[in-house]
């Protein structure tokens, strides 16, 4: 026999859908304030926090309802609320700006910004990692680094430190083309110069 819990909603449909969207909110602002950092690298303490806080949110958001017809309203409120929230913000860069932020200058011209580092709560080895990944050997070689809203760390060798392209190559084969062109007209007039 099926439970009368099972589809029967025990807290009004209305207050479901605005406790949804009142947590949904909160959640948002308080990552918003936590900063950058919380999503550019989550460490063990970042993860203890995101599986309590959804088990501690999770009573505001159902109330006093065990039904599943009253969890399947709550996470399409979720969802919904979350692709109206994706499409604003797309859609509107003033609404970008105020709840996902700007980004943030952590290394300008070889040298750590050190006010930007202790407000995100960076650790230079972090940046200086992210260098690495990206084929720098050094902060020195660092143009720029910036922190993006969504938590990804943007950098930009210098133009001196910066890995050949493929037009680079191409360039520098033409080059020496040209070069061995020249070579092989001067063997073949014996060596004497035009």
């Amino acid at each position: 026999m099926i439970s009368h819990d099972l589809w029967s909603v025990q807290i009004p449909i209305l207050e479901k859908i605005i406790r949804t969207v009142l947590v949904y909110a909160l959640v948002l602002l308080l990552f918003r304030f936590a900063g950058k950092r919380g999503l550019a690298n989550l460490n063990t303490f970042d993860f203890v926090v995101m599986f309590l806080l959804s088990n501690v949110v999770q009573n505001a958001i159902i109330g006093a309802d065990n039904s599943l017809l009253g969890g399947v309203i709550g996470a399409v409120t979720l969802v919904a609320v979350n692709a109206g929230m994706n499409r604003w913000v797309a859609s509107d860069a003033r609404a970008e700006r105020l709840l996902e932020g700007t980004a943030t200058t952590l290394v300008s011209d070889g040298a750590f910004v050190p006010g930007a580092l202790r407000r995100l709560a960076l650790r230079t080895s972090e940046i200086e990692h992210a260098v690495r990944v990206q084929n720098g050997d050094s902060i020195e070689e660092v143009a720029d680094a910036r922190l993006e809203p969504g938590g990804q760390l943007i950098v930009t060798l210098k133009e001196a430190d910066q890995t050949a392209t493929h037009s680079d190559v191409q360039a520098i084969q033409a080059r020496l083309a040209a070069i061995e062109e020249l070579l092989a007209t001067l063997a073949a007039r014996g060596g004497k110069q035009p």
